[in-house]
This record gives structure tokens, sequence and C-alpha cells, in this order.
């Protein structure tokens, strides 16, 4: 089952306990997104069979990147059990980025910006893109989720100039519910974010290589209000809706990461509350899907809130060039939907590796006689 529509089945059986005289739950979004097909000749190259891959990013102290590590510089975790690495491989450092299998997407969400942020985000994700005389390192492309869905370029291209000149000629609108309309607005707009990040991940995920997503805006409502309660039904859709997110990012390669313009204010590290991985349904909350609790989880970035927009954007691209592949043999779970929080130790002092949090467990299906 889709993610969106595990998703909107949490939200309609389990917000029947929102704070009294309220108005009923709205329908669902419409969106027409035109996302472009993908290529029936394109796919993902697959990790050995029963095997798990890990795309990893190590920096420094001084939020640098770090070429140059070998296999016996990373010490891998999987619920505190130590893990052998079956395969290692290094990218960037001296290879040409053309060598290096990943690409960017920038999303333009002018759902959740302010009136005023989105024509200075523009101007900000514009002069990224203008950077260096227009010469990007990696192809970028650009989506636009808007009052009528996700709206993403096909291709990728290293033209920065004709990316920004498309930018500017791109009419952004913006959704009627805001701040103004209360919780259930706040409702509508968390279903239709998350859904079209659905949208979005199903359409890159088969793509070749490593998947760059960066969200230009705040991120949805957190709906972290203790009055929004949720049923049992509810939760378990929720559960199983983070659950899927999370193999389908992780699967395709795909790490998300925030950028947002404005400065640090109240409620803007309210999501590290909620970044330790959901281990069962009666654990899971609105706020596990959150743009900056998912982001963390896939292994992207999360940029605290800039006037500096563009070199927001640019910190997050660093990562395109340098990262180590790792896979893995998962230990076999004793159910589905079993929780597994993985960590990753460097034997250097000062260093620090980025990847996914954590991943869901399932028992091997056997095939019928």
């Amino acid at each position: 089952m889709r993610l969106s529509s595990l998703l909107l089945m949490g939200l309609l059986s389990g917000l029947a306990t929102l704070a009294p005289a309220q108005a009923p739950v709205p329908a669902a979004a419409q969106s027409s997104p035109s996302l472009a097909p993908r290529p029936a000749n394109e796919s993902s190259t697959p990790a050995a069979e029963g095997s798990m891959r890990l795309n990893v990013v190590v920096t420094d102290k001084g939020g640098r990147n770090v070429p140059g590590l070998g296999v016996g510089d990373f010490q891998l975790l999987d619920n505190n059990r130590p893990m052998q690495i079956v395969s290692f491989k290094a990218f960037g450092g001296s290879a040409a980025p053309a060598e290096v299998p990943a690409s960017v997407i920038i999303v333009f969400d002018t759902v959740n910006m302010p009136f005023e942020s989105v024509s200075y985000t523009r101007e900000q994700v514009g002069a990224f893109l203008r950077q260096n005389g227009g010469h990007l390192a990696f192809p970028v492309s650009l989506a636009f989720l808007t009052n009528n869905g996700m709206q993403m370029q096909s291709g990728g291209a290293t033209d920065g100039n004709e990316l920004a000149k498309h930018l500017d000629e791109t009419t952004s609108s913006l959704r009627t519910i805001g701040n103004a309309a209360g919780s259930w607005g706040d409702i509508e707009r968390f279903e239709f974010c998350v859904k079209m990040l659905d949208t979005l991940v199903e359409n890159i995920k088969d793509k070749p290589g490593r998947k760059l997503v960066i969200w230009a805006g705040p991120g949805w409502p957190m709906l972290s209000d203790p009055n929004i309660n949720f049923s049992v039904k509810g939760q378990k859709a929720f559960f199983d809706s983070v659950v899927a997110l999370n193999t389908l990012l992780r699967e395709g390669q795909i790490e998300l990461s925030s950028v947002a313009q404005g400065m640090p204010g109240q409620g803007t590290y309210l999501y590290e509350s909620y970044l330790k991985g959901v281990k069962k349904p009666t654990q899971a909350m609105p706020p596990n899907l959150a743009l900056k609790v998912v982001a963390m989880q896939s292994g992207g970035r999360v940029v605290p809130p800039s006037n500096d927009v563009a070199s927001s954007i640019a910190s997050v691209v660093q990562d395109a060039g340098t990262y180590y592949e790792i896979t893995f043999e998962p230990p076999k779970p004793d159910g589905p939907n079993e929780y597994h929080e993985l960590k990753l130790k460097l034997n250097q002092a000062g260093l620090t590796a980025h990847t996914n949090a954590g991943y869901y467990g399932q028992p091997q299906q056997v095939a019928g006689p």
C-alpha cells in the first residue's frame, strides 16, 4: 500500500479526539502531480542479495568532508551489535565529479513558507545556481511544491544559469490554508505535504546513484499539539507510514535535507525530541513524519535557518562529492517491521559519520509450493 494511502487512513481514522468545537476533517487535498515518468531502462544498482547498502558522509569538526578513509577506519553497529563490513567503496577525493554517481533535487516549497519568504528564497536558490559562473558539479533538478501538487522538471542539468532562468520564469502559487485555518488547516497541510513527498520519492527512487533532495522551506506542521490524539488504528497507520517512508528512502539511496530562510527561534529544534527510531505502533506520532525528523533518519542534514540560503544549499551539495558506500549482512529479524538502530564509529578522533539512522527488518518470505 502506498505511503499516502496509509497516511490518509491514519488521519481519517485517528483524529476523532481532536479538541472539541472544531470543524470536521477536510477532504484530502487534491493534486495533479506533473513529475516526469521514469525511463523504463533506468534503475539503481542493487546491493548483493541479502545485504544492505549504506551511503556514508564523513565530516570533521569544521563540517568539511573527509576523503581518503579505508574500511579499517569504520566500525558498524546494528542495535549495538558489531557487523562485518562485506564491501567498501570510496567516492570523491581525487575522482572527478562526473565519476561520482550522485544527483541533486532542490524542492522549492511554496506551501509552507510565509508569503514574504517566497521571493527571497527564490532569489537565494537562483544565487546558488549561478555560483561559479553557473557551472554545477552535479546534475541538479528543480521541483516545485505548489497548490497544484509536486511538479518536477525532467532530468537534471549542470547548467546553473539555465536552471536559474527556469526558476525565474516559474509562477508559484501559495495554498490558501495557513496558520489562520487552525488545527484542521495544519492537519490538511501535513497530509498534503507528506503525500507529495511520497510522490517525489516514488518518482526518483529507481534512478541510478544517490539522490540528494534539498527541501527549501521550513517544512510542514509537526502536529505536536497535545490536544491532537490518535486512536489505536490511527497510530498503526502512522507507524506503517514511518516504516514505508524509511524503507523507500534507504532502498532508493535518497537523502533528504532541510534548508530554510530566517533565523533560529522558538521551535527550531523541537524536531530533536522525535529523532529516536519508532519501534512499535504505540510510539508513532505525527512528528515522526516531520520534514526534519525524516531528513535525519535518512542520513541527510538539517541546516539551521539562515538568511544565506544559497550557502546552506551549497553545504548540503558538498556531500555529493565525497562519500563511502558500505554493505553488510543485516541480522535476521524476529518479526515484521523490527527496528534496528545503526551506528558508525570512526577510529580517528574528531570525525563524524552521517548515514541512515536505522532500518526496519522484515522476515524473509518463503515461496509457496
